[in-house]
């Protein structure tokens, strides 16, 4: 069923505001440009029209924390059904771009900027050639999309193809216009396939073991010594960090990377994700709010009533673990900035049978 926005006065009689349009397609991708957050706070904007060498210019390309693409696609007066095979033709692309071309592409639309420092000064970690799009998404942005094209966006996300449809509405209010917008997906979900294709690279992708990846960022808002102590994994500032957690389940193996460091630990998980506000921490005068009782607890409640911003948690059974100074960084093993991924490549497979040697009491 087609998306529909409604915006209403708030009053003693609530009135509807009344839909209107934009001057054109143009304004939209303006707007955009000079806002990209009206897309995701997560993305970083790398090009736009851009020529694909096959008769056509995609509209933007943005780049995520993890260093995979995302190529947005605006309707631009195509039919609903072609602006889909559109961006999927737009996808055979970026799949294969290569590092150096799409340093060319950020430099092009910067100016002459570097790729490297942009991402660096963005994400605040260094840009990772090796990682570099890895894996994308499609986002179509449309004001509508008829069933049929709903259907097709909703089957290609179901078998694990990245793609989603933004819907934006705009609406009047007096002298001023008002923009909102509904995703057709959930993005958790988009992100969980881009973060379950961690390869681009034909004859590198195997099944997934079924063990998961977890990236912990130490510092800031948590520390690996309160992880360690009582029993979690978390994550925060935003929900492109947050939403991943959600792929994991009670009863999951999971091997914990600090990306500074190396690898922490390996556990297994005892329940689904929750906030911070409802998070609380075995001590010895019995279970009290993570609120009160962690060393960040300062931090975490900065961010804690907002719900884009606020840290979320994964309770853990620690099956063995070693400090910050003794993490396990070999080279060869697998590193993601996705909180948490399941990785299809054979350099996962090799990490996880490196880790077994060193953690010792995986198994318990």
């Amino acid at each position: 069923m087609p998306i529909q926005h409604a915006i209403w006065k708030v009053g003693a009689q609530p009135t509807p505001l009344n839909t209107t349009k934009l001057s054109s397609e143009q304004a939209l991708e303006d707007m955009i440009v000079r806002e990209p957050g009206i897309l995701s706070a997560e993305w970083m904007l790398i090009g736009r029209q851009e020529q694909t060498g096959f008769g056509g210019r995609i509209d933007l390309l943005a780049i995520a924390p993890d260093a995979s693409l995302v190529l947005i696609e605006l309707k631009r007066g195509r039919s609903p059904r072609d602006l889909v095979a559109q961006a999927l033709d737009y996808g055979f692309w970026v799949e294969r771009l290569t590092t150096d071309k799409i340093a060319q592409i950020y430099q092009r639309f910067s100016g002459g900027g570097s790729l490297s420092d942009a991402f660096r000064a963005r994400f605040g970690v260094e840009l990772d050639e090796e990682t570099l799009n890895e894996s994308h998404q499609i986002v179509v942005v449309a004001a509508e999309l008829d069933d049929a094209s709903e259907r097709i966006v909703q089957y290609l996300n179901d078998h694990e193809i990245a793609i989603n449809v933004l819907f934006f509405q705009v609406f009047q209010h007096g002298a001023d216009q008002l923009l909102s917008r509904a995703w057709l997906i959930d993005p958790g979900e988009t992100q969980a396939n881009v973060a379950s294709t961690t390869t681009k690279r034909k004859g590198e992708k195997e099944p997934w073991n079924g063990e998961y990846y977890v990236s912990f960022g130490t510092g800031g808002s948590r520390t690996w010594e309160d992880a360690r102590k009582f029993g979690f994994i978390s994550a925060g500032g935003g929900s492109w960090y947050t939403q991943t957690l959600k792929l994991l389940s009670p009863g999951d193996r999971v091997w914990v990377k600090d990306p500074g460091t190396g690898y922490l630990g390996v556990g297994r998980v005892l329940e689904p994700v929750v906030s911070v506000n409802d998070f609380k921490v075995k001590t010895s005068t019995g279970e009290k709010p993570a609120l009160a009782v962690l060393s960040t607890a300062a931090r975490l409640r900065e961010r804690a009533e907002d719900p884009e911003k606020a840290e979320h948690f994964v309770r853990v059974e620690w099956l063995d673990t070693v400090s910050v100074e003794k993490a396990i960084n070999e080279v060869g093993l697998f590193g993601n900035q996705n909180t948490v991924c399941q990785p299809t490549t054979p350099k996962w497979r090799h990490t996880v049978e490196r880790l077994k040697l060193h953690f010792t009491k995986w198994e318990r």
